[in-house]
């Protein structure tokens, strides 16, 4: 913040803050009691059929939720599943009906926050600071008095202790496997890039008058259409991105699977990959059957060929009792 403000007085304006933005964030400053919002929540059921579409993310924050209940216990503390995610889901159904909407969501990075001292109290504070700040406006008062750069850092260390607790708590010999789960995530991060980038780009043109309003998406898909030629697989990215949560933990069973030469549950993970895939539940955009096909027929019929590859390896392949790799530090490097 110091140096935020401090840069206006050299005309930098680092940070982007200024006066008249803290004086227009005041505006806003006032006492508001969320009112149910019964009617508005209840007449969307005529648009059921667009809105079961947003199940499919929400699904993905389902997966995610466990996933962070699962780093709570690799960490020491042990939640029921259960209970945690019928009360994630209860609180976010009131949210909705007082006319939030925002999910409710279980912490991530558990182990970066018990590292920094956070007990139930932490939660308990958050809460109670959260419905402080929306009751009363302060929100857009803070982020007009804070730089957002300033917010940033306590992301990449949670980021740090979580990606960290990836390798640390698993055995040795699955990290590559761990890296394979993360391939989707890093794919869904750079086409978010991508797109940004592009929406960003064609916006200036159009602020400029440089691009007319119908030549919009024209210029966008010659734009998508040229990044190969660069050495940029966007469609590549598309696809291994979609879905990224699921697309992750499918992987990444295949691969511990693999690695332990269990490849019976690696066809099980196979084949579960390739029916979720065919509707578009991973490595898809969109939610569906493909015209019978599939929303993504190739990456559906590898999954399946996969599939059947681990199963004629667990029923032809040697015989013998296999022991992966052991259990041994890794090697230093060689002077």
């Amino acid at each position: 913040m110091v140096i935020a403000w401090g840069s206006n007085l050299f005309g930098l304006g680092l940070g982007g803050l200024s006066v008249k933005g803290v004086g227009d964030a005041f505006a806003s400053f006032g006492f508001s009691v969320p009112i149910p919002a019964f009617g508005q929540v209840f007449s969307g059921f005529e648009f059921l059929g667009i809105i079961l579409v947003t199940a499919v993310p929400f699904g993905n924050d389902l997966v995610e939720a466990m996933d962070n209940v699962e780093s709570a216990e690799a960490a020491g503390d042990e939640y029921p599943t259960t209970r945690v995610l019928t009360a994630d889901g209860v609180v976010s159904l009131i949210g909705c009906l007082m006319g939030n909407p925002f999910i409710n969501a279980v912490y991530i990075g558990h182990p970066g926050w018990k590292a920094m001292g956070g007990r139930i109290g932490y939660s308990a504070a958050t809460g109670i600071m959260v419905v402080l700040l929306s009751w009363f406006g302060i929100i857009s008062v803070l982020l007009a008095l804070v730089p957002v750069v300033a917010i940033s850092p306590i992301l990449l260390y949670i980021g740090m202790l979580i990606g960290a607790q990836a390798f640390q708590t698993t055995p040795i010999k699955h990290a590559p496997a761990i890296v394979l789960a993360l391939t989707p995530h890093l794919a869904a991060w750079a086409k978010l890039q991508i797109d940004t980038m592009l929406g960003a780009t064609l916006n200036a043109a159009q602020s400029v008058g440089a691009l007319a309003p119908d030549k919009v998406g024209a210029v966008k898909t010659a734009a998508i259409a040229s990044l190969p030629q660069q050495g940029v697989l966007y469609h590549g990215l598309e696809v291994m991105g979609g879905g990224s949560i699921l697309a992750g933990l499918v992987l990444g069973a295949i691969g511990v699977f693999v690695i332990e030469r269990d490849f019976a549950k690696a066809a099980a993970f196979a084949f579960a990959g390739a029916v979720l895939t065919y509707f578009g539940f991973m490595h898809g955009e969109a939610v569906g059957a493909g015209g019978g096909l599939g929303v993504t027929p190739g990456v559906t019929l590898a999954y399946a060929v996969m599939a059947v590859g681990f199963l004629a390896v667990e029923k032809f392949g040697a015989s013998t009792d296999y022991v992966s790799h052991p259990e041994t530090p890794l090697a230093a490097p060689a002077e």
